[in-house]
């Protein structure tokens, strides 16, 4: 997505993978006790010596399973249906599931995202080694094409900072890129800065669906955006503190890429906005109509879900481009609580009637495909 600076200064706030508060340097949690030495690495699916199924393949940074990295383990999932259990450990690396690999499970052995995390330092503007950059979609740690993915407990995670790098302004660096159909996320963590969850489709004509529950995403600048059909259950999502501006907007929660076509873009349930920087320093959206689409109508609605009071309550959307004001695209609230939801401006919130909001559900969204029976 696109800076709202043209030479954006990175955040001076090193966000940690456990969790701790600003100006932490990048760090986890200590693995849990029977992830030791000699003990049991994969929890309570099973190991390399009692498979779950034929299909199963375990990887541990430690040497104890079937490879010590995430990539491997996915280069010898060749085909659909596999499982792959990953022990506690920082997974250093990129992955990508092509879309041949239909119907994969990603099951963090320890049940806690903390402990398994995938995490990579790329961004758009990082030079490729044959000439140019990698771009946006370039710089994603994790990248999934294929239908029927499903993660759990796991922290997708890409820890490029602006500081690091004064003299790039390519500055997306996207944690997770979802493609597929059918792809859901239960208890995970995506933890970048700006385009942390890219929730996209292979095509502009491909309407994906993707499911994310109990899920924490954290960034600044449009840190979850993209095409897909996506809905949000009892998610949580933190703005970061930017000392690096001088003045608000610090950046915008959602940036969806809605194609006109498609009846149903984000919608947000039940879920939390917080923050770490100063009240009002944050939009809650602004629409991207990409110059590969500019006929996308992006859609969000944010419903029974509290907004913090880092939220911009007096005008909490904002045009990307002038060319696509945000006031002509499908913007909407129902029954947000908190200080970010106080409705001053009328005009700048608009609501959805008692019958809208009918069919601004996920069975509505989803349709036949109902993963949060799936994630019990």
């Amino acid at each position: 997505m696109p800076s709202p600076h043209p030479h954006p200064s990175s955040s001076r706030r090193r966000f940690l993978l456990a969790g701790a508060g600003a100006g932490a340097a990048l760090a986890l949690t200590a693995a849990p006790s029977w992830a030791g030495p000699g003990r049991r690495p994969f929890g309570r699916f099973g190991s390399p010596a009692a498979r779950l199924t034929p299909q199963t393949l375990y990887v541990d940074p430690a040497g104890r399973g079937d490879h010590t990295t995430v990539s491997a383990a996915v280069s010898a999932a060749s085909g659909s249906g596999w499982t792959l259990v990953l022990a506690p450990g920082t997974y250093r690396e990129t992955v990508a599931v092509s879309a041949a690999r239909t119907g994969t499970t990603w099951i963090g052995a320890s049940e806690n995202p903390r402990d398994v995390v995938i995490v990579y330092d790329n961004a758009a503007g990082t030079p490729k080694p044959g000439g140019g950059t990698l771009g946006t979609t370039g710089s994603a740690t994790t990248t999934v094409q294929a239908d029927g993915f499903t993660a759990r407990w796991i922290t997708f995670a890409n820890d490029w900072l602006r500081t690091d790098h004064p003299d790039v302004t390519g500055t997306q660096a996207v944690a997770l890129k979802a493609q597929g159909d059918r792809s859901a996320f239960f208890h995970c963590r995506f933890l970048g800065h700006q385009d942390t969850l890219y929730a996209d489709s292979t095509a502009l004509t491909a309407f994906a669906r993707q499911y994310y529950a109990h899920c924490h995403v954290e960034g600044d600048v449009d840190f979850v955006f993209g095409r897909a059909t996506a809905v949000f259950e009892h998610c949580r999502f933190r703005t970061l503190d930017r000392t690096d501006l001088a003045s608000a907007p610090y950046g915008f929660v959602f940036a969806p890429s809605t194609a006109g076509a498609n009846p149903s873009g984000f919608l947000v349930t039940h879920g939390r906005v917080g923050s770490a920087a100063p009240d009002g320093a944050y939009k809650l959206a602004r629409p991207w109509v990409p110059s590969s689409d500019t006929t996308a109508r992006p859609m969000l609605t944010v419903r029974d879900t509290r907004l913090g009071p880092g939220i911009d309550a007096v005008a909490p959307y904002t045009d990307m481009s002038s060319a696509h004001p945000w006031q002509s695209q499908r913007f909407a609230e129902y029954r947000n609580t908190g200080p970010g939801a106080v409705i001053t401006v009328p005009a700048n919130r608009p609501q959805l009637t008692r019958t809208e909001a009918a069919s601004a559900t996920r069975e509505a969204y989803l349709g036949d495909w109902t993963p949060w029976k799936e994630g019990r």
